[in-house]
């Protein structure tokens, strides 16, 4: 097992592997309501439209983090008050947003010349340079998604099904709307220093799409999803160690392949279940009803004229 110990030797493996987990654990609490509901389009606008925050606080020397997060909560703003108040569906408000705040952040970043050589750290990450208080960070963030996940989680499960319910058994779906967009903003920006905004909505979406084919119930489906998404951690940073490869996008890239094959093992477990459940025998049918079987005296009877 020294393949799999040894590159863990290094602290900063260690960091990486420990705020990959943290990452991991958030994505994966967050991501099972983003693909519950649907969310996957806001996920992936809020992580592009982090872009122009980031580049204007990197050009000013303020926190990058705290650019994102601006960045973020403007870009979640904007789209709950055009799809309020205007008359653009929620989908189209959200893809013109995007593109405004992508196209803002291209600008941004063309203007300095010499903010073009971070730009491959804005989109993938870069989890290897986690430091100390960027775990702090993360296990801060953890814990408000664990707290308001368990607050919300009977108007989350009311507002997936059906607003109106929510609204009769007094849930406020509006607010467990909001609280959940602020969770899909906090994920995003939480994650943006391990994956980058380009990688983040893999995972997002890849862990929670692979626990979904094993569990039914919304808990087991986040714990199972946490179990995927350390996985992807782990090998994608083995990965990384001996392809020599990006780890922010060898993480992605096995999360999205753990999907795929959990995907094709529960299609074949279905399978196999399918063709050992044996066939019904004649003489498990059962015997014919003396009401829809008609006597042989009743099918000689003729209506008398």
């Amino acid at each position: 097992m020294t393949w799999i110990t040894e590159p863990f030797a290094a602290d900063f493996m260690q960091r990486a592997l420990l705020g990959g987990i943290l990452v991991a654990t958030i994505c994966a609490v967050v991501g099972t309501w983003v693909v519950i509901r649907g969310m996957a389009f806001l996920g992936e606008a809020m992580a592009h439209g982090m872009l122009p925050g980031v580049a204007a606080a990197s050009l000013i020397g303020a926190p990058v983090i705290l650019g994102a997060a601006v960045s973020a909560v403007v870009m979640s703003l904007g789209v709950s008050l055009i799809s309020r108040r205007g008359r653009l569906s929620q989908d189209t408000s959200i893809g013109l947003l995007f593109v405004g705040m992508l196209s803002l952040g291209v600008i941004i970043v063309s203007h300095s010349r010499s903010f073009a050589v971070d730009l491959t750290a804005i989109l993938f990450g870069d989890v290897l340079a986690i430091s100390s208080s960027d775990l702090t960070m993360l296990t801060t963030a953890l814990v408000t998604t664990l707290v308001v996940t368990a607050l919300f989680h009977r108007s989350f499960v009311a507002l997936a099904f059906d607003p109106r319910i929510a609204t009769t058994m007094g849930l406020r779906p509006r607010l467990a709307h909001v609280a959940l967009v602020g969770l899909v903003t906090l994920a995003v920006v939480a994650s943006y220093g391990a994956v980058g905004s380009l990688l983040v909505v893999g995972l997002l979406l890849a862990p929670a799409v692979a626990a979904g084919h094993w569990a039914r119930r919304i808990p087991g489906i986040m714990l199972i999803a946490t179990a995927f998404g350390t996985a992807a951690v782990l090998l994608g940073l083995l990965l990384s160690w001996y392809a020599a490869t990006a780890a922010g996008a060898s993480i992605a890239i096995v999360a999205i392949a753990l999907a795929v094959l959990s995907t094709l093992a529960s299609a074949a477990t279905r399978l196999v279940a399918g063709r050992r459940s044996p066939a019904p025998s004649a003489a498990s049918l059962p015997a014919a009803s003396p009401i829809s079987a008609p006597a042989p005296q009743q099918k000689a009877c003729s209506v008398p004229n």
